[in-house]
């Protein structure tokens, strides 16, 4: 019995361990998988650390590893778009380095200091200025000499001669010009002032502070980004789009009548020096920057709606900005009085914006209603000039339709042949915009001069935003300045196409 027990009980035992094998070697298999997997996300997770996210998170001032990287290299340059050098470190005999500013007040906010804190272009490309990307064996041989790396150098989109045209321009006034590519993003110019010499930033840092601490100072303050301001007329833009939106069938036909003024209940909304327009069509209305018109469109207006399109233009929410900026605001309650709701249809109110973001409106009706990702970073190159990285354009997205953006040019552009801003339509190439005059005390016979507008070339167009403060109105104090930007920008580059032959 033993001898024919055994053989059957072996048949027996056979397929139990094989299965019993099959299901170790399938757990191993999943655990090795599993581990395979994990190894590979963390791969993946390292390389997207190191393209993506490194440079902000060693940015942060609180990050101990840009001690370890100012140790080891010395600060790279950094360059306007044709490699002008904006901030360069020198390094003295006994191993002391400076850093030094040539063109010193002229880019003082948008370039930064590197000095008591990092601001502007210093401190969005402190990760790029602090890494050397010389080959390892220099590196290696400097090591060996207890000698730093020279770090990468940055080129930036920075044209010199419309930064020194808009700085000159805008001259002892208080206030801020920001010069866009619209069809790219790039900043071209961007102006605050009143301003300081970054260079002299550690020598002066007490009479700055307490300068920026009075109403009057705020000499560190970017206006062109942080400074929130009532928009006054240009946000006349913004209710036009509104009234075409709720209207698109009878805005065209809109008509009215100007005696200067407008009255809803106890309230009076004038003009500018109370000037009556007469018999306006829309066209007119928004040439001339008739208050008592769009005060009067602003009452037919749903408040819901208006503020979701003011949401779609970036009002109460961030921005697309390289560079630290305010949140502009739009405020208008679903009850709100109908002068709330007149002083708001023309620019006037809680509502404030900023000099950037009202270019950025510009720009995106300029590039068909989509707006690009203003940029200020071009590339990175080593110390060798070797490309290390480059900047692509970037979509931020539509903010509003082909259609809405070219019908908004054609009213711009009617601002600039026969209203506010004619000082402007003699210069041989169409430009579209709107001037702004914003009250901003009790005291009416104050107000902060606007302009935002845009060439309309087909040809590398352009978006200008002008803020002067405290000056009057936006004809004359802001227009002047913008038509300087555009000549520059125009003349400059007829010269450049002659001579490279392409005209």
């Amino acid at each position: 019995m033993k001898k024919n027990e055994q053989p059957k009980q072996e048949k027996q035992n056979g397929p139990k361990t094989s299965r019993t094998k099959n299901k170790k070697n399938h757990e191993l298999a999943v655990i090795t998988y599993l581990f395979i997997g994990l190894f590979a996300l963390m791969i993946g997770y390292l390389i997207y650390f190191d393209a993506v996210l490194s440079p902000e998170v060693i940015n942060n001032p609180y990050n101990s590893r840009l001690d370890a990287f100012a140790e080891r290299n010395i600060r790279g340059n950094i360059l306007s778009s044709d490699g002008t050098v904006l901030a360069e470190t020198k390094v003295a005999s006994d191993g002391a380095e400076t850093r030094e500013y040539p063109y010193a007040n002229l880019f003082a906010h948008v370039v930064g200091y590197s000095t008591r804190g990092n601001t502007g272009i210093e401190q969005l490309a402190n990760y790029y200025l602090l890494t050397s990307s010389i080959s390892p064996t220099e590196q290696l041989k400097n090591q060996v000499k207890n000698v730093k790396n020279q770090g990468d150098d940055v080129v930036t989109t920075l044209d010199i001669d419309l930064q020194r045209t808009a700085y000159d321009a805008l001259g002892k006034n208080q206030g801020a010009v920001v010069v866009l590519e619209a069809s790219t993003g790039r900043v071209l110019a961007m102006v605050s002032k009143p301003d300081y010499d970054p260079g002299t930033i550690n020598e002066k840092w007490d009479t700055l502070t307490a300068e920026s601490s009075s109403e009057s100072g705020s000499v560190l303050y970017n206006r062109a980004t942080q400074g929130l301001y009532a928009p006054g007329s240009t946000f006349k833009i913004v209710t036009l789009l509104e009234y075409m939106r709720e209207n698109p069938d009878s805005y065209a036909d809109f008509s009215y009548n100007c005696k200067g003024n407008v009255t809803e209940g106890n309230y009076t909304i004038s003009c500018y020096n109370k000037k009556a327009h007469g018999s306006e069509d829309l066209t007119k209305a928004f040439a001339k920057s008739c208050n008592s018109a769009f005060a009067t469109i602003g009452l037919s207006l749903d408040e819901s709606l208006f503020k979701n399109t003011c949401e779609e233009l970036l009002f109460n929410t961030e921005l697309p900005s390289p560079l630290t900026y305010s949140k502009s605001s739009f405020s208008l309650k679903t009850d709100a009085t109908p002068a709330e709701q007149m002083m708001t249809a023309i620019g006037q109110g809680k509502t404030v914006v900023s000099p950037l973001h009202m270019a950025l409106i510009g720009s995106a009706i300029a590039n068909d209603g989509v707006l690009m990702k203003p940029y200020l970073l071009e590339e990175v190159r080593s110390a060798r000039g070797a490309t290390v990285k480059t900047f692509d354009t970037e979509e931020y997205g539509s903010l509003m339709t082909a259609d809405e953006a070219a019908t908004l040019t054609e009213y711009m552009k009617a601002v600039v042949e026969s209203g506010t801003g004619s000082k402007l339509k003699d210069l041989g190439f169409e430009i579209a915009g709107k001037t702004g005059t914003a009250e901003y005390t009790s005291d009416k016979s104050k107000s902060h001069a606007w302009f935002v507008g845009f060439s309309d070339t087909g040809d590398r167009d352009i978006a200008v935003c002008v803020l002067v403060e405290e000056r009057g109105s936006g004809s004359e104090y802001a227009v002047p300045i913008a038509r300087q930007i555009f000549q520059e920008w125009y003349g400059n580059k007829a010269l450049n196409d002659l001579m490279n032959g392409t005209e």
